[in-house]
């Protein structure tokens, strides 16, 4: 078997419609590359497509059919079954951009020739809204030094609001994705934040390319990041934001790098945020007992994280405001940022 550099995992469910524009994006970077389809028990011909692929190419493509369990479960079964030195995630209904893929992997074969491989990959991605062909790019081209290894005391500009470190971004060593012992929970939406957080943990040496790799179709109705599924799924978010608090201490924290603990502080409250405006985006008793609980739970596990997300954060500007103008304010902040990015 030929040597593989990355493993680009496919998580589909039900991806007819779209998950040969994504293989189609990545088999052209050759068999230096697998790509891992995971099936999760899908119930149309999602599993034909890939099948079909396999056939094609043969030394790229590697199926995984398994009983529905969900994103997270696909990214899971990913990571057990790569072969490849890194590791990325793309979602069926998203797309690579071919040439910066080619450039990333030669500069993987690169770093090896050198022996001064990274932990971490980052690069930029893109918002696609293909409904009516507008785009926003999130770049990191303020925050990290470019085109050359660094550690986190070398970062640029601090992370800001609601900026951070996205999965689409990110493609990290399989080995320190499996020694960070990351796993997602199953039928679980937001599973991201975890992907992108835990395995930081194990992350020293980083390099970032200022070029767009990961084109991220939205816009559809039934997508997680949809105004109308984000207030619905307000307890999604809470059990993702509970993983999250459950996985360092604040104590732990602070003994980080300057500029490492700096980040995952800023990221830490960024969720919180986006978690209060989840669950507030609706006005219930559940909601409100369950918002409650979290910080109960919180405060009692962990009371320095705990002070410090309620009151030394610019939480601490939500945490005081009426439920009711609460939820209406970071609604509307939500779609402001929405609007920005075509999410809508």
């Amino acid at each position: 078997m030929d040597r593989k550099y990355i493993t680009f995992a496919i998580p589909s469910y039900n991806s007819q419609d779209y998950l040969s524009n994504c293989i189609e994006s990545i088999v052209g970077l050759g068999e230096e590359v697998e790509v891992i389809v995971i099936n999760d028990g899908s119930k149309d011909n999602t599993l034909k497509i890939a099948l079909d692929y396999q056939k094609k190419y043969p030394n790229i493509i590697r199926i995984i059919d398994k009983e529905n369990g969900g994103h997270g479960s696909g990214v899971n079964a990913g990571i057990e079954k790569a072969t490849g030195l890194y590791y990325k995630v793309v979602d069926s209904d998203d797309w690579l951009d071919e040439e910066t893929g080619k450039l990333l992997l030669e500069q993987v074969k690169s770093h090896e020739t050198l022996n001064i491989l990274p932990d971490l990959y980052i690069l930029d991605f893109i918002y696609e809204r293909a409904t009516d062909n507008t785009s926003y790019i999130r770049t990191y081209q303020e925050n990290f030094p470019n085109n050359v290894i660094f550690e986190w005391n070398d970062l640029k500009k601090p992370f800001l609001f609601s900026k951070t470190l996205l999965m689409h971004a990110l493609m990290f060593k399989t080995s320190v994705l499996k020694e960070s012992g990351v796993k997602l929970p199953h039928h679980t939406f937001y599973v991201d934040n975890l992907f992108s957080y835990t395995p930081l943990f194990y992350t020293t040496k980083m390099f970032y390319m200022p070029k767009v790799i990961y084109h991220y179709h939205i816009g559809r109705e039934d997508q997680s990041v949809n105004i109308d599924n984000i207030v619905k799924r307000y307890d999604q978010q809470i059990k993702v934001m509970r993983l999250l608090l459950s996985e360092v201490s604040y104590k732990e924290i602070i003994k980080l790098p300057k500029k490492q603990k700096r980040y995952i502080k800023q990221f830490l409250q960024a969720i919180m945020i986006i978690t209060q405006m989840f669950t507030t985006g609706n006005n219930t008793k559940e909601r409100k007992i369950a918002l409650k609980s979290l910080w109960k739970d919180l405060k009692k596990s962990d009371k320095k994280m705990y002070n410090f997300l309620r009151y030394r954060s610019y939480n601490v500007l939500v945490n005081y405001l009426p439920w009711e103008f609460k939820g209406w304010i970071m609604t509307k902040g939500y779609l402001k940022l929405a609007k920005k990015i075509k999410l809508g």
